[in-house]
């Protein structure tokens, strides 16, 4: 029991020098009440183009299928709501683009935390996971007592709302386990009336196919003409059912330089955005998440909300 105590208390303490906002440790196994809330999610099309969703339906729910003996899910959350936000007449991203690609920030974080614990601790096997993999990430941070699944269905806090990234490392460790925490949305609706597509369906259901960070990022096609005038002014993503969440009065701003925008973004207006060349694209998302729609796909966009 001691030993599974010390490595507890190492592994979150430099989960929290290596710069994570919190760290919760689940029990690897299977995913019982998630497995027909998902199953029911992809029946009802709610996936959209996003055809990815129906693979790995076993592995997404279990992460022993994933890790081979794997004991514990070590849950990590990185803050990234940005001191300076965009002001003004421009496209809106989400604010979690402002910055560097965040899937090479944290995964450099995972790597440094997984040597500490091959010194610290011995040899652990086990692997990263940042939104790349089938991994339920917010489902097992919420096991991990690190907040509760908000109605927009995100991971919300109490201390500091839910403006922040989910990563994991899933290794063949034994570990104390945290506990997951009470509900705290009460009879608030906030997200759910603000959606401008009403993608959120119904508590806790998002319908991704109707979601307007999908139709910018995920759909390849041209945007469906009934969601004209729907958009809100959003290019990339969309933070209105987090902007709208009163638990987010409590976000705090990032420490991690990497996140922070180029200055060219935050000054760019909607007549900037629309005479956007290829060269500027390049430059001020040169290591954006932003990249991942292209330039046509962000011209696309632009032009939708023109229309």
């Amino acid at each position: 029991m001691i030993g599974k105590e010390k490595y507890t208390k190492m592994i979150k303490d430099e989960a929290k020098r290596l710069g994570f906002m919190s760290c919760g440790i689940s029990k690897a196994g299977f995913l019982e009440e998630e497995a027909p809330r998902l199953e029911k999610w992809l029946k009802n099309n709610r996936n959209g183009e996003m055809q990815y969703m129906e693979n790995h339906f076993d592995k997404r729910l279990d992460p022993r299928l994933l890790v081979d003996d794997s004991k514990s899910v070590v849950s990590l959350l990185l803050n990234y709501y940005p001191e300076e936000q965009q002001v003004g007449d421009s496209f809106k991203i989400s604010k979690y683009a402002y910055g560097q690609d965040y899937h090479h920030v944290i995964k450099t974080k995972l790597r440094q935390l997984q040597e500490f614990i091959s010194e610290e601790i011995g040899e652990v096997g086990g692997r990263a996971f940042v939104d790349s993999a089938p991994v339920m990430d917010k489902a097992w941070a919420a096991k991990s007592g690190l907040g509760w699944i908000g109605k927009h269905s995100n991971l919300l806090t109490q201390k500091v709302g839910s403006f922040y990234f989910i990563a994991e490392l899933i290794i063949d460790l034994e570990l104390e386990y945290d506990h997951a925490v009470t509900d705290h949305c009460g009879t608030c609706t906030a997200c759910i009336d603000s959606c401008p597509t009403q993608a959120i369906v119904d508590p806790h259901i998002v319908d991704g196919s109707k979601c307007i960070s999908y139709f910018t990022i995920e759909l390849k096609n041209e945007i469906p003409a009934a969601f004209q005038g729907k958009f809100d002014d959003w290019a990339f993503g969309c933070d209105v059912c987090q902007d709208v969440c009163p638990w987010n009065r409590f976000s705090k701003p990032h420490k991690e330089p990497l996140f922070n925008p180029n200055p060219d973004l935050l000054s760019m207006t909607k007549k900037d955005w629309k005479e956007i060349t290829e060269d500027v694209f390049r430059k001020v998302f040169q290591k954006s998440p932003v990249k991942r729609t292209k330039f046509s796909g962000l011209q696309r966009n632009i032009k939708f909300l023109d229309d």
